[in-house]
């Protein structure tokens, strides 16, 4: 394994891991501010109960979050200084207001939610956990912001062989920017609804604080399936989006090989990236992946042969990933449904409540999978069209990454091992531990 290879391997690894705890942060956070607003404009201490319950689970997977974002940073300069380089006047300006805005505005308020309940007036109390909540989805958008630049890079211009910021606006009011953002924060809403729901499920089942976890059960699935619909909505324009602005992402993500009009999409497909086909291509409706990807019939989309092989990104990992993760997301539309529909007496459809528990995993996969699309789909570009992966690697050798990324494996495996020890035992325990 050479060090670009190792690098992307390192960075994959503390990537997803880390995304193990956002969208649990995300989503969580703005569920536990509804049911205290619920608490502060109704009285009813069962919604107070709920919002510290469920907050201590928050709290739990936000500090674990946090030490795995630390060491994710560091690697921009360690890892991939000749990136860092290239566009650091950008990339930096952004992570930059991530951390001294956002995240410390985040920090400062948890700090003021935990040890204030006895010492604010309930609306001052309320208030600081809002202030959490935006915070945390805030300092999301910089970071995907971010990320949108190495996606689609607007906004610069080339200087001393570098890229350098040129208009601030454009790289933070660009389309492809905001449907990331919207794509991945209800995504993050979704994962933390069906968290809420699992656990409430599992609560319900052995008849514990009925009453307790019927109002979470019905908070959690009018809120899983609101960003579930969403979801479904923002996930066409995005995928359109990409048609335009990285099509061979998006003939990788449909195995299409050939560049056509009318061009169906089959309902099964197996990729032969080595023959440069499909061995399997059936169920095909007509015309569909044009009108999904151009709102045409009759548009054109270019297939990976229009692109030379050392600029395709690898074909397999992302079609399979693309499609799980839509099969997926339909999934959670028609749980979050049928969970909205008995939100009231969900005690009345005990095998929906079995089928949740088994669901809290599943957000967490489409969420690792959607990440997948996004950064191997990219590939071989580390900022699209602009500069390779191959070129973005740090002068080191193969030995010092080695040794950085068995330690941060290590790592993070005993943190991980952590968090669901912590999260496993205070959700089973239920709000009277």
């Amino acid at each position: 394994m050479d060090v670009v290879f190792l690098s992307r391997l390192q960075f994959a690894m503390t990537t997803m891991f880390h995304f193990i705890f956002v969208p649990l942060t995300l989503g969580l956070s703005v569920l536990v501010a509804i049911m205290e607003t619920i608490y502060v404009k109704t009285g009813d201490d069962t919604y107070k109960k709920m919002a510290k319950f469920w907050g201590k689970l928050f709290l739990i997977n936000f500090a674990l979050g946090v030490v795995t974002g630390i060491t994710l940073e560091f690697q921009f300069g360690t890892n991939w200084s000749k990136y860092s380089e290239y566009v650091g006047d950008i990339f930096g300006s952004l992570l930059a207001i991530e951390a001294t805005a956002a995240f410390f505005l985040e920090s400062t308020f948890i700090a003021v939610w935990v040890f204030g309940w006895e010492k604010l007036s309930p609306k001052l109390h309320l208030l600081s956990i809002w202030l959490v909540a935006i915070a945390s989805s805030v300092s999301a958008i910089w970071i995907l912001t971010a990320n949108a630049f190495m996606q689609h890079p607007v906004g610069y211009v080339m200087k001393n062989g570098r890229a350098e910021l040129a208009n601030f606006l454009d790289v933070v009011f660009h389309k492809f920017a905001w449907l990331e953002i919207i794509h991945t924060l209800s995504a993050a809403y979704i994962l933390a609804g069906f968290f809420v729901l699992g656990i409430s499920a599992y609560h319900l089942l052995k008849n514990n604080n009925v009453d307790f976890f019927k109002k979470s059960f019905a908070i959690a699935a009018t809120f899983a399936f609101i960003f579930s619909c969403v979801e479904i909505i923002e996930g066409h324009y995005h995928g359109s989006e990409i048609a335009e602005t990285q099509p061979a992402k998006l003939a990788a993500m449909e195995s299409l090989w050939e560049t056509g009009t009318n061009v169906p999409m089959n309902l099964l497909i197996l990729p032969d990236e080595k023959n440069e086909k499909n061995s399997i291509e059936t169920f095909p409706i007509p015309g569909l992946l044009s009108f999904l990807a151009h709102h045409s019939f009759s548009a054109k989309v270019q297939g990976l042969k229009d692109f030379p092989k050392d600029e395709r990104p690898p074909v397999a990992i992302t079609f399979f990933s693309f499609r799980i993760m839509v099969g997926l997301g339909f999934l959670f539309l028609f749980l979050s449904f049928w969970a909205w529909k008995n939100r009231f007496n969900p005690l009345t459809s005990k095998r929906l409540l079995k089928f949740l528990i088994w669901a809290i995993p599943l957000p967490y996969i489409a969420i690792e999978l959607g990440w997948v699309v996004a950064e191997v789909g990219r590939q071989p570009w580390i900022v699209y069209g602009l500069m390779k992966t191959s070129d973005a690697v740090s002068p080191i050798n193969t030995g010092q990454v080695w040794f950085s990324f068995i330690a941060l494996t290590l790592l993070y495996s005993f943190l991980g091992t952590v968090d669901i020890y912590l999260l496993s035992k205070y959700a089973r325990k239920g709000p009277d531990a």
